[in-house]
């Protein structure tokens, strides 16, 4: 039995104008080095058909207390130890609602924690309700860029240098300590001290579980650079 076989034509290559060649090579490294968010992140919402009966609880005591579904991080992170869940909302809605820093000052404790611990999920929900409160644009940037801001008033200066010198040395000076009960007194210490405590909690269990930032967000922050 004879087989017939016919031969493809070699088709030419044709060059790639030389216009072309720098955008094409960066979307193919792009591609080649970018990882997928699900290949990052470690711990992502647990599914409800998978949740213990501890869990779906946790998940329900949230809605009814923050009116939201718990769908993101850090809730959905500490959601493995069901019983974090609440007790950890309800500190953050103590901060949200009822500091005794007032909501300027209190998110610029926070952003002191999220910079210190490089977490861009923490740094972006609370750079913009920082902006909302009215701390100003140069300020941000500054806790930013692991600087000291420019043009501080009093009160922000010693939120600052409290926040930053706990986080560095797992203390303050007599003189830190000092300053911050004249301004706030001793209740707006606690405040001060607990902001930076809790914001590290979350931002570690971030960090641990590789939450990088919101869908289609920017991650502004790098590692924390040397101090200026």
């Amino acid at each position: 039995m004879n087989r017939r076989f016919s031969i493809l034509p070699i088709l030419p290559i044709l060059p790639v104008p030389p216009i072309l060649v720098l955008p094409l090579l960066t979307v193919l490294i792009a591609i080649a080095v970018a990882p997928s968010a699900t290949a990052q992140e470690r711990m992502s919402m647990i599914p409800a058909e998978r949740q213990t009966e501890a869990q779906k609880k946790a998940v329900a005591d949230y809605k009814a207390l923050r009116g939201a579904d718990l769908t993101g991080p850090p809730w959905s992170v500490l959601l493995r130890v069901p019983d974090q869940v609440m007790p950890a909302l309800e500190i953050r809605l103590h901060y949200l609602n009822r500091s005794v820093l007032g909501s300027k000052l209190t998110e610029l404790a926070i952003l002191t924690a999220a910079r210190k611990w490089t977490n861009n999920w923490e740094w972006n929900a609370h750079s913009t309700a920082a902006a909302t409160a009215g701390l100003s644009a140069d300020i941000i940037a500054g806790v930013r860029d692991g600087r000291r801001p420019d043009r501080m008033a009093d009160d922000e200066a010693v939120v600052y240098d409290l926040s930053l010198e706990l986080q560095a040395n797992q203390g303050v000076s007599d003189a830190t300590y000092a300053k911050a009960v004249v301004k706030f007194g001793e209740a707006g210490v606690v405040e001060l001290a607990s902001i930076q405590g809790y914001y590290a909690y979350l931002a570690m269990v971030m960090n641990v579980a590789k939450i990088t930032v919101q869908p289609g967000a920017a991650s502004p922050l790098e590692r924390f650079p040397a101090t200026k």
